[in-house]
């Protein structure tokens, strides 16, 4: 009897591993299908199988595909972060009628100003907006929206090339520092000028039509959009955790994502939530940690048990409050040592505590997800227990970082595209 394999596009070294172990314990052989298998370090600590095939191309990806039938039986087909490659996992699905989400809806939720469109003609608020491909366009959209406003790419994740443009100066910075060539497309530029909606941040986690948890975060300090802290569950009333429920449920029926694991970011204005931005996959970073520790539910299991066509429990078992404080260094440098993690580990309370470099990795901050450089879980049965197992936790973790020597221009640039082992993810 063939062996039931799940098949895995790409990747990510934060939810990764945990599909890989997922898929495991659900009897599983998982498998990796990626342009660059190397890139994953846990596959060979966890011996996982893997394929190198351009991910980017379908016909490739259904001639490995059917390769692989003649050994195994192919369970399902998914992904566990990347959603760049989520349209294509739907299409694999549909034409080795397995299940698996919608490519159509998929991709139109992956185009920042499609995705604006469809849920402004639902009548669900959103940020004003509007799309532009070069400067004078920019310039003329953010001076119809008024300052300050948000820049960010139509296709991309993890805040990569987002900021908040408070005046003309950082306006015209950051429109050069997109159009010039610094910042790297995943299609032709066009960017997404959008009203900064102003409140506090909130995501909700949904599962085909059912929303498993809200959580909240909070971020450091502008232009930059980078995630300090997320906290499951998010502390609201009664009221506002219906209102934000709604809203995101009104948001799958506008965007067609009724299939399989959704996050929704939003903030709540002074006029209520405004959907920041959709996302049609489970979260990455912490948050599937977060939401187990909160509440008992795997979502990582519970989607693979989707995508395998098996029936799915997403019942809460517990209730506690699970935060992460994320590690960010506050210059630029080599990174001299970092210690502290096993001290912090062993503090009752703490549920994780994971550092993502080593000594001599330059460090070069970049604005976005790859600044995180650590990250410490604790988790209770209440937010202010959390909190106070979370402070002497982070406090007992200690780097030092030797400032870089004067880099030229063309070196600069150059350190900006360096790749640091750390979180994939979105924000």
């Amino acid at each position: 009897m063939a062996k039931r394999a799940l098949i895995l596009l790409e990747g990510s070294t934060s939810n990764g591993p945990l599909y890989v172990q997922a898929a495991k314990r659900l009897g599983l052989h998982p498998i990796i299908l990626s342009a660059d298998p190397a890139q994953y370090d846990y596959l060979t600590s966890e011996g996982i199988e893997a394929v190198r095939v351009d991910t980017g191309n379908f016909d490739a990806l259904v001639r490995e595909c059917s390769r692989l039938r003649a050994t195994y039986d192919i369970a399902g087909i998914t992904v566990d972060l990347d959603e760049s490659v989520y349209a294509t996992v739907g299409r694999l699905c549909r034409h080795f009628d397995l299940p698996g989400p919608n490519p159509v809806s998929i991709e139109q939720c992956c185009d920042k100003f499609t995705q604006r469109q469809l849920l402004a003609e639902a009548g669900i608020p959103v940020p004003a907006y509007h799309l532009a491909a070069n400067a004078a366009e920019v310039e003329s959209a953010a001076a119809e929206i008024g300052l300050p406003v948000v820049l960010k790419p139509a296709v991309g994740g993890g805040s990569i090339g987002v900021r908040l443009c408070r005046s003309v100066d950082e306006l015209a910075e950051h429109t050069t520092y997109l159009l010039g060539g610094d910042h790297m497309w995943q299609s032709s530029p066009r960017i997404l000028v959008e009203e900064f909606a102003q409140g506090p941040y909130y995501s909700a986690d949904t599962m085909g039509n059912e929303v498993i948890a809200i959580g909240a975060a909070d971020f450091g300090p502008p232009p930059h959009f980078v995630v300090r802290e997320s906290i499951f569950p998010a502390p609201l009333t009664d009221e506002e955790y219906e209102r934000i429920a709604d809203v995101s449920l009104s948001c799958l029926q506008a965007l067609g994502l009724g299939w399989g694991p959704t996050n929704i970011e939003l903030r709540w204005t002074m006029g209520g939530p405004v959907v920041i931005e959709v996302n049609p996959r489970l979260p990455g970073w912490t948050t599937p940690r977060l939401i187990q520790l909160a509440y008992g539910v795997d979502l990582v299991t519970e989607h693979i048990k989707l995508v395998i066509g098996e029936e799915w429990d997403l019942r809460r078992r517990h209730s506690q409050t699970a935060a992460a404080r994320f590690l960010v260094p506050d210059c630029d440098g080599t990174l001299d040592w970092i210690d502290g993690g096993s001290q912090a580990a062993a503090i009752p309370g703490v549920a994780e505590v994971k550092l993502h470099v080593e000594p001599k990795t330059l460090i070069v901050r970049k604005g976005d997800f790859r600044d995180c450089i650590g990250h410490v879980i604790a988790a209770s049965p209440s937010l202010a227990r959390t909190e106070a197992i979370l402070h002497p936790a982070v406090n007992s973790i200690n780097w030092s970082i030797a400032p870089l020597p004067e880099l030229g221009e063309q070196e600069q640039s150059a350190a900006r595209h360096l790749p640091r082992t750390g979180p994939r993810g979105a924000k």
